[in-house]
C-alpha cells in the first residue's frame, strides 16, 4: 500500500513539472526573412541606370539573394552577381564607348599586311558572301568580338560555371531565334551569356549556345520576373527602364520600321511581366527620358537616374534592410577580388575549323605556349584571327586539366564563305569639267588549299577601267613566304597641259595598259612585304583631242621588265589617317633582253607618316621618282602627279615630268565626332616640289609650291572631301573627291 502511495506522488509531481513547462513561455527563433531577387530589365545604353539602383540598395542595406536579367540587365546583373563592386563598375562604365563596342576588327596596325592593302581601295558597305549563285549578307553588323572583351573585364567569374555557384545566383535571358522562345542561360562562359543575352538583331550577330542560335532577350522577356520566382525569390525587386516607342515624326526609314517592331515586341512581353508584380514587390522606374539606347557615350550620365528612381521607392525598400553587422556579413560573401590570372599555357588549340588551317591561325597570335597568360594580349589576339576575315565571331576559353593548361580558341567560320564580294564608288570633280566616277567590283576567293591559296578579281568601270586578278599563294603556314602570278589591264585618259601657266589642255590620250606578271615575296607579318618579279605586256595610247603633240613618237610599246617593291604599313587608318605611317617604293627596270621596246630603270616611292595630339593630327608626305641608271625615260613612262594632295592647285595630272622630289605637310583638326565613323576633319597643306624635264616644251617644270584648305568628312560611302588649291605660279582650283585619296 505505501508504494503505491509513493509512486502516486511521483507521479502528482511529474505531472505538476511537466505543467510548469507547458505554462512557461519559450524563446521564439528569428523569423526567416524573404528572399530577395532583383530583376534588371534590357534598355542598351540606358541600363547603366541599373547600377544607380544597386548603389542605393547598398546604402539601404537591402541583401540581394538571386539576379536575373536581360540585355543591358544581364550585363550589369551579371558582372555583380560575379562579385563585382559597384564602384568597379561605375569606373568601368564610364570607359566604355560605342566605337569600342562597334569596331571587331583589331587596330589597323595589327592587321596582317596583305589584308591591309585591300584598304586603300574604295569599298564600302559590308564584305558580302557569294554562294550557289547568290549573295549573302553578315547576320549582323558587328559580331561582337570588341563587346566580348569588354564583357570579360566586367565579369569576375572566367571561364565555365554553374551559374547558381557565383556569388548571387544568376540567369541570363536570351532568346532562340530559330524557334522564338526563350531561352535562360544558367551555366556556360559568363561573358558569352551576357553578350547573348544583349545581340539585337541585325546589330549583332547571333550567338551560338549548346546548338542554339541567341539573341537578344528582350524580344520575350525583357523584365523576367517570373525567372527570378523560379529562382526562389520571395520578393521581387524589378527594374524596368522601360522601351518607348518612336513618334511618328523619326519613323521615316526601313530601319526605324524594324526598330519600332522590336520596341512594341518589347513592351508587351514587359506589360505581362508587370502585371505578375505582387504587394510585396517592389517596382523601380528610371525615368530616361530621351536617353538613347545606343549612346553609349553618355552611359555615365544615367546612373544618377537610376539613383533618384530607387530612392523614390526607398520606404518599400527599407522593409526589406538588414542591420549593419548582418549585411556587412552577407555583402562580404558575395564580394570577390580576383588578380589577374597570369598563369602560363601549356597547349593551344583552335576549335570549330573546317577550311581553315589551324596552324596558321596560332601563328597569327601573339600569345605563345609556355609564357604567362596576359588577358589584355588574348583579347588583342582575338580580335587580330577575326581581322583575317575568315571567321563570323571568334572566343576563348581556358580549361585546367591536371598538369595541362588549354588555352582554346573558339572560331566560327563565316557560313558565307569562303568566297566573298566587295563594291566601291568614287567620284571626283574640280568644278572645270573634268569629272570622274568610277565603280569597283572586287571576288575573293579564300582558302582554296591548307596554306590558304586566294584568288582574287578586281573589276573597275567608268572614267578609269581596270581588270586586275592575282592568285595569292603562300608557301609556308606562317604565310611569311609566298608567289602571286597576276594580270592586269588598265584603261584610262592621259591629259596633256601646256599653255602660258601650264594649265591648258592640248590633248586627252586613251591610254591602255595590259601586263601579266609572276611575284616572289616575303609577308613581314603586320609590318610589310618586299616583292621581286618579272612581267610583260603592252602599252597602247589613242590620240582622243586635242593637237597630236606625241606624234612623233610611237606610242605603242612592248612591256618588259623585272620589278623590285618595297611595301611597309602601319597606319592606323587610310581614310584619315592619324598615326603611324606608310611607305612604297618600287624599281622598275625594263629591258629589251625581257622582250621591252625600251631599256631604261625607273624608281618611285613615297611615304606617309601621321602624328596626333588630341584632335589635332600632322602629316608629313615626301615621294618622288625618276630615272635610275644612263637612260632615260620614255615619255610614255614619264611621272604624272597633280591634284588634291598631290601639288594641290594643279589639275589631275597637269604635271608630267622625268622627274620629281615632293614634300607636304598637313594639319588636320578633327572638328566632331561620329558614331561609328570618324567623323568631320578641317585643315591645311603647305607642299613644294621639284620638277624635271616636262613632257611637253610648255609644260611646268622647276620648283613649285602651292597650298590647300580643306573640309573632309567621313561617310557610309568613304572619306568625301571639299578643297582650294592654289600654287605659286597662280594655277588654283576647287575639288570634290568621295573615295580614298
Amino acid at each position: 500500500m505505501g508504494s503505491v502511495v509513493r509512486r502516486a506522488a511521483v507521479l502528482a509531481a511529474l505531472l505538476s513539472l511537466l505543467t510548469a513547462q507547458a505554462q512557461t513561455p519559450t524563446p521564439t527563433a528569428p523569423a526567416a526573412r524573404p528572399k530577395v531577387g532583383l530583376v534588371l530589365s534590357g534598355g542598351g545604353a540606358r541600363g547603366a541606370a541599373h547600377i544607380g539602383v544597386l548603389k542605393v540598395l547598398e546604402e539601404l542595406r537591402v541583401p540581394i539573394d538571386v539576379i536575373a536579367g536581360t540585355s543591358m540587365g544581364s550585363i550589369v546583373g551579371g558582372s555583380y552577381a560575379s562579385g563585382q563592386t559597384v564602384a568597379n563598375m561605375e569606373r568601368d562604365v564610364a570607359a566604355i564607348k560605342t566605337e569600342m563596342l562597334a569596331r571587331d576588327q583589331p587596330p589597323r596596325a595589327e592587321i596582317s599586311v596583305h589584308l591591309k592593302q585591300e584598304d586603300w581601295l574604295d569599298f564600302f558597305g559590308p564584305q558580302l558572301g557569294f554562294r550557289d549563285g547568290s549573295l549573302m549578307l553578315p547576320k549582323g553588323a558587328i559580331t561582337g568580338v570588341a563587346l566580348e572583351a569588354v564583357l570579360r573585364d566586367l565579369a569576375l567569374a572566367k571561364g565555365d560555371w554553374d551559374f547558381d555557384k557565383l556569388p548571387i545566383p544568376f540567369r541570363a535571358v536570351a532568346t532562340d531565334v530559330v524557334s522564338g522562345q526563350m531561352t535562360v542561360l544558367a551555366s556556360g562562359d559568363l561573358a558569352t551569356a551576357m553578350r547573348a543575352s544583349m545581340s539585337v538583331p541585325g546589330a549583332i550577330a547571333p550567338v551560338q549556345i549548346q546548338g542554339k542560335m541567341l539573341v537578344d532577350g528582350g524580344l520575350t522577356r525583357n523584365l523576367p520576373v517570373d525567372i527570378a520566382r523560379a529562382m526562389g525569390a520571395d520578393v521581387v525587386i524589378a527594374v524596368n527602364l522601360g522601351t518607348p516607342l518612336l513618334p511618328r515624326d523619326q519613323i521615316t526609314s526601313a530601319f526605324s520600321v524594324a526598330l519600332q517592331m522590336l520596341n512594341i515586341l518589347t513592351e508587351q512581353n514587359v506589360g505581362a511581366s508587370l502585371a505578375s508584380l505582387g504587394p510585396n514587390d517592389v517596382l523601380i522606374l528610371p525615368e530616361l527620358g530621351n536617353y538613347s539606347a545606343g549612346d553609349f557615350d553618355n552611359m555615365p550620365s544615367t546612373v544618377p537616374i537610376g539613383e533618384a528612381a530607387a530612392r523614390k521607392v526607398a520606404e518599400q525598400l527599407r522593409r526589406y534592410s538588414l542591420p549593419p553587422a548582418q549585411y556587412a556579413q552577407h555583402r562580404q560573401t558575395q564580394v570577390r577580388v580576383v588578380a589577374q590570372d597570369t598563369r602560363r599555357i601549356d597547349q593551344i588549340r583552335v576549335e570549330g575549323l573546317e577550311r581553315v588551317n589551324e596552324e596558321v591561325v596560332i601563328q597569327s597570335m601573339v600569345t605563345s605556349v609556355g609564357e604567362p597568360l596576359n588577358i589584355s594580349t588574348l583579347d588583342l589576339d582575338m580580335r587580330r584571327i577575326y581581322g583575317r576575315g575568315d571567321f563570323e565571331h571568334v572566343g576563348y576559353k581556358l580549361i585546367d586539366e591536371p598538369d595541362n593548361r588549354i588555352l582554346a580558341v573558339q572560331a566560327v567560320e563565316k557560313a558565307w564563305g569562303p568566297t566573298y564580294v566587295r563594291f566601291g564608288l568614287s567620284l571626283s570633280s574640280d568644278f572645270r569639267g573634268d569629272n570622274a566616277f568610277n565603280l569597283l567590283a572586287s571576288i575573293r576567293r579564300t582558302w582554296m588549299n591548307s596554306l590558304g591559296g586566294e584568288w582574287r578579281l578586281d573589276a573597275q568601270v567608268g572614267n578609269d577601267g581596270l581588270l586586275f586578278t592575282e592568285f595569292y599563294q603562300p608557301l609556308v603556314p606562317g604565310q611569311y613566304l609566298f608567289i602571286a602570278p597576276r594580270a592586269q589591264v588598265v584603261r584610262g585618259p592621259a591629259d596633256i597641259y601646256g599653255g602660258p601657266q601650264g594649265d591648258d589642255l592640248a590633248a586627252r590620250y586613251n591610254v591602255s595598259i595590259a601586263t601579266v606578271g609572276l611575284d616572289l615575296g616575303s609577308q613581314f607579318t603586320k609590318y610589310g612585304e618586299l616583292r621581286v618579279g618579272l612581267f610583260t605586256g603592252k602599252f597602247d595610247a589613242d590620240l582622243q583631242i586635242g593637237d597630236p603633240l606625241l606624234s612623233q613618237y610611237t606610242l605603242k610599246r612592248d612591256i618588259g621588265a623585272a620589278r623590285v617593291r618595297l611595301y611597309l604599313d602601319q597606319l592606323d587608318s587610310t581614310s584619315f589617317p592619324r598615326s603611324g605611317y606608310n611607305a612604297d617604293a618600287q624599281i622598275v627596270a625594263s629591258s629589251t633582253q625581257l622582250g621591252a621596246s625600251d631599256s631604261y630603270n625607273r624608281w618611285t616611292a613615297k611615304v606617309l607618316g601621321a602624328k596626333s595630339f588630341g584632335p589635332h593630327t600632322f602629316q608629313l608626305a615626301l615621294a618622288g621618282g625618276g630615272a635610275v641608271g644612263g637612260n632615260p625615260l620614255p615619255l610614255y613612262d614619264y611621272l604624272s602627279f597633280g591634284g588634291f594632295m598631290r601639288m594641290t592647285g594643279y589639275r589631275e595630272g597637269q604635271l608630267r615630268n622625268d622627274a620629281m622630289s615632293y614634300g607636304r605637310l598637313t594639319y588636320m583638326n578633327q572638328l566632331f565626332k561620329m558614331p561609328l565613323l570618324e567623323g568631320v576633319y578641317g585643315g591645311a597643306s603647305i607642299e613644294a616640289a621639284r620638277l624635271g624635264q616636262p613632257l611637253v616644251p610648255t609644260g611646268i617644270q622647276g620648283n613649285v609650291a602651292s597650298g590647300s584648305l580643306f573640309i573632309a568628312v567621313d561617310t557610309p560611302l568613304g572619306p568625301a572631301y571639299l578643297a582650294y588649291g592654289h600654287t605659286m605660279d597662280g594655277n588654283s582650283n576647287f575639288y570634290f573627291y568621295l573615295g580614298k585619296r
